[in-house]
């Protein structure tokens, strides 16, 4: 039975420890080569995935870079829809596809703000975003799949659902420890480690110092 839902990759760079930022302060962890994989593997999708706390640490632009390939769809899952009108991603959504998915809790200052760009606003959900429902409504746009680039938070908010069906891992060699490091997910936990499926290895990727591990849910 097909899935009413995009094909999800959890994609991300993680130290020794599985710490993938420091606090806010944005950390650059991959090396030259390892981004050339990440963006040819962005060519390859149809929408790129983040939250409202990766914009805020990064401000990135989630194109397509170091390759020759098309542009994701940009999606930004933004409760209030208090992304700032000088973000990269708001100054460029003329040029690259870009979606908002926000919910009841944006003002009417930020919906009217947000509407004299050019780009989608998706209300999806009451005081957070539905991600289960907002799947289903990008499958109906004909994305068939979406790479996940969030923090901690987001992606725990997807592996808990189930949401996930593939992560790619990037292992660099770094130790951060620290309590105020992020780490690759966030949130509560399961309770134990039967209580979501055990992932299976798919391939191990070595790219100079670094091992790029491929897993199926």
């Amino acid at each position: 039975m097909e899935k009413s839902r995009p094909y999800v990759i959890l994609s991300a760079a993680m130290t020794l420890d599985g710490k993938i930022a420091k606090g806010r302060t944005k950390i650059k962890l991959s090396s030259k080569n390892d981004k050339i994989r990440v963006h040819k593997l962005r060519a390859k999708v149809d929408g790129i995935l983040i939250g409202k706390n990766t914009l805020d640490t990064d401000n990135p632009m989630l194109n397509v870079r170091y390759v020759t390939g098309k542009n994701p769809v940009r999606i930004l899952l933004d409760s209030r829809g208090t992304i700032k009108s000088s973000s990269k991603i708001i100054q460029s959504c003329s040029k690259i596809s870009t979606i908002i998915a926000t919910t009841q809790l944006i003002s009417k200052k930020n919906l009217s703000r947000l509407e004299k760009f050019p780009l989608e606003i998706i209300k999806c959900g009451k005081s957070s975003v539905d991600v289960v429902k907002l799947l289903k409504i990008l499958q109906k746009k004909g994305m068939k799949k979406i790479l996940l680039e969030g923090g901690g938070t987001l992606n725990w908010s997807f592996l808990k659902r189930g949401l996930v069906d593939e992560l790619i891992i990037t292992i660099t060699p770094y130790i951060l420890g620290g309590s105020d490091s992020v780490t690759l997910v966030e949130g509560s936990g399961f309770k134990n480690l039967f209580s979501m499926n055990k992932l299976k290895l798919k391939k191990i990727q070595k790219i100079g110092n670094e091992l790029v591990v491929y897993y199926r849910t």
